[in-house]
């Protein structure tokens, strides 16, 4: 059962679109880069991400490859260094890569993504989730992750449905992530007939958060839910000192937090609920991706960007069979079109989506050190602010 289930995922993912025409680079292989930030700031998402990349080639070439070549990939630490982003990716462009992965977050996704763009070779990050990235690099960069709109979209409906009525926004105005998706969380929010009754501001790495604290105990007033996309080493900082001063509002947070240190923050974390690209229900594709990263690491999965990792692998491979080519604007032009390429986390559709995938968003709540369910979503289309 374990094996018939993980190799219909490598099955069906890299086989849903049949190859046309013939391949236009080396007969003898495939070349993936991934510029990352394996060490730095971003080794918590880039490095697991990473690892589900790896497993996705174990199963694409055991499968035969893509259009019967084999792949590979090569790997360049960014350092989680903006500048250096753009050096490793021009390294990997000179060695030949057909498509690239870029880091999880906006500044270095872009300054890979502009190398790649002038070189006419696609590229994503597995799970940088501003919305707007795709455009404010060019036509060859695409994104993989849930936008930061419709988990805002997301958060705000399940704050309404939980009947909050007054919610307190924190953000951090040092990446897009920090500041855009609590402001999409506070508009759809609005919408839906709540109200914002503060904003606070704290700056990216800041451990001391006693002032914003004291503004959330003041406040009248006094909100009902407090939602951030914070993330380490920010947001343990934060939980620890908000639960230390007696405020037990709900928090709800973004798929930043849904990493082990969030899960091993004891009774501080215990209920917040957070939005991110899955859940491994009985059953589902997640949920045999989950065996089969745990039978080649020897360990359990312990968080979602391994999973969104190797779907933007299988994305990449579906790309490339589609365009029978690995001429760079033949795969982008076949990734711009991509319908329904089922994956580890579900579905994912490109075709007239802006190179902004669209996905379903689950919420998951921390119980006892453990991810629980709370449901995935899907918010009406007018609910979703615009990037």
């Amino acid at each position: 059962m374990f094996r018939a289930s993980t190799t219909r995922i490598a099955a069906v993912a890299a086989g849903l679109v049949a190859a046309g025409g013939v391949a236009q680079g080396d007969s003898h292989g495939i070349t993936i880069g991934y510029a990352g930030g394996f060490t730095g700031y971003l080794a918590p998402y880039d490095q697991p991400s990473l690892n589900g990349v790896q497993l996705a080639l174990d199963q694409i070439n055991a499968a035969g490859g893509i259009m019967g070549m084999p792949v590979e990939i090569v790997v360049k630490d960014t350092r989680s260094d903006t500048a250096q982003a753009a050096v490793v990716a021009q390294e990997l462009i000179d060695e030949g890569v057909v498509a690239m992965i870029v880091s999880c977050d906006v500044d270095p996704a872009v300054a890979s993504g502009v190398m790649a763009q002038a070189a006419e070779i696609p590229s994503a990050s597995s799970c940088a989730s501003t919305p707007t990235l795709p455009a404010a690099v060019g036509p060859y960069m695409f994104s993989n992750y849930t936008a930061d709109n419709l988990q805002g979209a997301v958060l705000a409906e399940y704050a309404r449905g939980q009947g909050y009525e007054n919610a307190y926004i924190l953000l951090s105005r040092d990446t897009p992530y920090t500041e855009k998706l609590p402001e999409y969380f506070g508009e759809a929010f609005e919408a839906m007939g709540g109200t914002v009754v503060a904003v606070g501001e704290y700056t990216m790495g800041q451990q001391d958060f006693s002032a914003e604290v004291t503004n959330i105990g003041g406040l009248d007033p006094s909100p009902d839910v407090i939602q951030t996309s914070a993330y380490e080493p920010d947001f343990p900082a934060f939980i620890k000192q908000l639960r230390a001063a007696g405020i037990d509002t709900p928090v709800l947070g973004s798929d930043g937090i849904d990493s082990p240190t969030t899960f091993a923050l004891g009774d501080v974390a215990e209920g917040v609920v957070f939005s991110n690209a899955g859940f491994a229900s009985p059953g589902s594709a997640l949920e045999a991706f989950e065996m089969a990263y745990e039978e080649k690491y020897g360990m359990p999965n312990d968080t979602v960007f391994t999973a969104t990792g190797y779907d933007l692998m299988m994305v990449i491979a579906a790309a490339i069979e589609a365009a029978g080519s690995t001429d760079g604007p033949a795969i982008r032009d076949a990734w711009d079109n991509l319908e329904n390429v089922q994956v580890a986390t579900g579905s994912i559709t490109y075709k007239d989506q802006n190179r902004v995938p669209v996905r379903v968003v689950a919420l998951n709540q921390v119980s006892g050190g453990e991810r629980v369910h709370v449901g995935d979503f899907s918010p009406d289309s007018s609910m979703i602010p615009a990037p």
